[in-house]
Formats: C-alpha cells, sequence, structure tokens
C-alpha cells in the first residue's frame, strides 16, 4: 500500500491518524518536529507525508519546501487546526499536494492520502526516483557477511547485475533476498529507473494478476477507473517477484508471456501492451519438487533461473553473526535515540549457539527487542529471550527467575510499541494468541 509519515505534535492526534491509516494496509511513521521528520524520511523514504502547519521547531507551509527540495517525488498533505486561505495557498505554491482543515476535513483524509500515493508512485516513475525499501541506495559492499558462503553469493550478483538476464535467488525465508534484488538492480544499467517488490505469497489470485498487470475501467464490479500494474509502472526498470513458487499456476502463463516476448494483457483489454523489465525471482521453495507436484511450470523456471544464486542460511555462516550484531546495533541504536551499548561477550556466544530458523530477519528481530529491553551500557544476556539460554548459560544466573524475565520482557516491549499486540509479538517473535495469554497470565 505504501508508506505515510504523519508529524504533529499533538500526541492523541498523532496516535489516532496513525492508527486510523494503518487500518487502511499503509505502513505508517509518527514524528513531532520537523526535526524528527526528516530523520524519518531519510531513513524510510514514505511516498506520502502528512504534516501538521503549526510544529516546535517551525511552519508546516515552510518544510514543505525542504520536503520537496530533498525528496521531489514525495507528496505532502498539510494540516492545519485553523483554515486560512494564505496560508493554502503558499502551501501549494510551496509543492503541497494539498491543504485540509483538521476535523472539518477528516473524511477526506483517507482518500487524499490514496490519490496523493497515487501521484508520488507516478512522480517516481516519471522522474525515475529510485522506489526502494527504505530509501538506502544498495551496493553489495553493504552487505555484511565475510564468510566464503556469503562472499560467494555476492561475487555471482555481481557479475549477473553486469547483464540483463533473469535472476532466480533461492534460500531460506530471512536470508536478504530482497536486499540482494536491490543490490543487482541498483548497481546494473536499469539502476536509475524503478525498483518494484511483490510478495505472491500475500494475495489471492485474482488480486495478484491486478496488481501486477494491472486492468481497464469497466472490467469487473469496482473497476471504477484505470489502474496501472506494477509491471507496466517498472516500465525499463526491475521487478522483484518473492515468493515466486506461491504464484498460482495460470498466472504463470502469463508471466512466462512477458519473459519470451516482453508483453501482457491487462484484465479486460484485448490488446497486448509492450514493458521492457528486468525479472528478478526469489523462492524458499524447491521449484523442482514443485514441478514434478505439478505446481510449478518447467519452461517458465527455466526462464527463470537463467542465472541462479543461493543464498546460505545463518546457521552456515555462524562466523557473520557478530558482524551483524554490530550493525544491527549502530543502526538500531540510532533510530531508538539510544547510547550505542557494548556488546558483553557472553551475549554474542548465545547468540552463535542459536538455529536461526528466521535467519537474518530473527536475528535484527532479537537484536531490536534486546536494545528496547536494556537500561544500561552493556548488552548482556539478561536481556535475550530466557528461551535461547542454555542451561550452561544459566549458571551465572543462579535463582535466575524466567517468570519475571519473560514478565519484564513482555512488559517492556508492550510500551515501547505503545501496546500495538500485533507489532509486540513480531519483535518477541510469539504468536498473537500466545501475547494474549501471556498478557492474561501475568496480569499486565
Amino acid at each position: 500500500m505504501g508508506k505515510v509519515l504523519i508529524i504533529d505534535d499533538e500526541k492523541q492526534l498523532l496516535r489516532l491518524l496513525s492508527r486510523m491509516i494503518g487500518l487502511e494496509g499503509y505502513t505508517v511513521y509518527e514524528a513531532e518536529s520537523c526535526k524528527a521528520g526528516l530523520k524519518l524520511l531519510a531513513l524510510h523514504r514514505p511516498e506520502v507525508v502528512l504534516c501538521d502547519v503549526r510544529l516546535p521547531d517551525g511552519s508546516g507551509v515552510e518544510f514543505v519546501k525542504d520536503i520537496k527540495k530533498l525528496y521531489p517525488c514525495t507528496e505532502v498533505v498539510l494540516l492545519t487546526a485553523y483554515g486560512n486561505i494564505s496560508d493554502g495557498v503558499l502551501a501549494i505554491k510551496n509543492g503541497a499536494f494539498d491543504y485540509i482543515t483538521k476535523g472539518d476535513d477528516n473524511p477526506k483524509i483517507i482518500p487524499l492520502i490514496a490519490k496523493a500515493m497515487e501521484s508520488a508512485v507516478r512522480l517516481y516513475n516519471e522522474k525515475n526516483c529510485q522506489l526502494t525499501d527504505d530509501g538506502k541506495h544498495y551496493t553489495f559492499e553493504g552487505i555484511v557477511g565475510n564468510s566464503p558462503a556469503i562472499q560467494d553469493a555476492i561475487s555471482l550478483a555481481k557479475k549477473v547485475s553486469q547483464t540483463d538476464v533473469p535472476v532466480l535467488l533461492t534460500g531460506e525465508t530471512g536470508t536478504g533476498k530482497e536486499v540482494f534484488a536491490q543490490s543487482i538492480h541498483q548497481n546494473s544499467k536499469r539502476g536509475r529507473q524503478p525498483f518494484l517488490a511483490i510478495n505472491c505469497s500475500a494475495f489471492s489470485r485474482e488480486l495478484l494478476e491486478s496488481e501486477m498487470f494491472g486492468f481497464k475501467a469497466g472490467a469487473f464490479t469496482g473497476a471504477a477507473k484505470d489502474k496501472q500494474g506494477l509491471f507496466e509502472a517498472s516500465d525499463c526498470g526491475t521487478i522483484f517477484l518473492d515468493e515466486i513458487g506461491e504464484m498460482p499456476i495460470d498466472l504463470q502463463a502469463k508471466l512466462l508471456r512477458v519473459l519470451e516476448c516482453g508483453e501482457f494483457i491487462k484484465i479486460g483489454e484485448s490488446v497486448p501492451s509492450k514493458v521492457n523489465v528486468r525479472i528478478i525471482a526469489a523462492t524458499n521453495r524447491d521449484l523442482k519438487k514443485e514441478i514434478a507436484s505439478g505446481n510449478f511450470r518447467e519452461d517458465l523456471f527455466y526462464r527463470l533461473s537463467v542465472f541462479q544464486i543461493h543464498l546460505p542460511s545463518l546457521r552456515e555462516r555462524t562466523e557473520d553473526i557478530e558482524l551483524y550484531v554490530h550493525s544491527f546495533v549502530t543502526i538500531l541504536s540510532a533510530k531508538m535515540g539510544k547510547e550505542i551499548p557494548s556488546i558483553a561477550p557472553g551475549f554474542i556466544k548465545v547468540l552463535k549457539k542459536q538455529s536461526w530458523k528466521g535467519n537474518v530477519r530473527e536475528l535484527r528481530n532479537v537484536i531490536e527487542r534486546s536494545l528496547i529491553l536494556t537500561d544500561g551500557e552493556l548488552l548482556t544476556e539478561e536481556v535475550l529471550p530466557p528461551g535461547m539460554l542454555h542451561p550452561e548459560d544459566m549458571e551465572a544466573y543462579c535463582g535466575f527467575d524466567l517468570s519475571g524475565v519473560e514478565k519484564t520482557h513482555i512488559r517492556k516491549v508492550l510500551q515501547y510499541t505503545h501496546g500495538n499486540k500485533t507489532e509486540t509479538s513480531r519483535l518477541l517473535g510469539i504468536g498473537l494468541t500466545t501475547l494474549y495469554r501471556k498478557i492474561e497470565e501475568y496480569g499486565l
């Protein structure tokens, strides 16, 4: 759905808007000042900014100019408690997408954000702005790891980035397939063109087709206007198809047509549309087994896997864990506004003993949670999930109250997420129902 940054120093309204917009499926970030907003813009590159006119450290009307200068493809909607025609005119002149009054125009906010999001995506395509996950410029040098397994994968990725052939990235979930896809794209001749990603397992068959290929107005009930699909939006650039093994078999035929002929047919249209797109696909499934089971087309597999790169699991390169820990601690401490703590040797020792089924993504969550929980200047085993500590690791904590530690863990993470149960369960690495049971059990 895209990313929205809300900047408002009225905390209650900020939380309300965040909740309302988040329920529509957008990823929402919150800031209470111009300065904080600029940091989040740099970190996440949201497509839309919803900004108050009166902020503690500046005027939203003037702030629009700064945002548009730094991020010309980002659309800004200004909010004010007091309607003022001259401010509205100046805001639009400075580059604002629209200017609305709090309270009176509340029903307009969601439709307006949808329009602003469409406009931002169009600007990204027209101006060739980078559509990346978090606004970073991805380089192969930025991929963490010195182990032979990851260095071999990086070497292959560097070579294939200089070509235009399709790439198939394989490996367990959380091994960094999208990071590799971004790096291949940004270091290729298409690097200044759009990069768009879609997770094939996140949509129903009908919705996936419309997201990928778009549709004409009137193609089905509810199709009030033409919709541009991701293939059309990423023309001349790269499209990343994550979890390609989850794509329905009939849609695989349409994808094969794009690979073979560079064309597709929108839903509700009879004339093919031409497109020049590089395809990078990824899967954690064994596609040869899926072919044998009749779930994946063999001809599509061979077209996608012109160049295959296997990304190793974290278990296969435990020597890289310490590098990841230091990297995540530096990045996440800055995002949280915390001093970077020292890391106890025992902390690293415990992490190296884990199986890491969720790989790098799981490790990042554990580091994020540990930073939330630590109050001192040293990251120790005490802030790790109790389930990670082996009996020998517990010897230093005679009389260690595991239930008490778990209760403290959950309370602190709930405080950090402002009571957001879904985000809390993600950070804790437990199911939502388990979290509710623990909250009731500990009387939180």
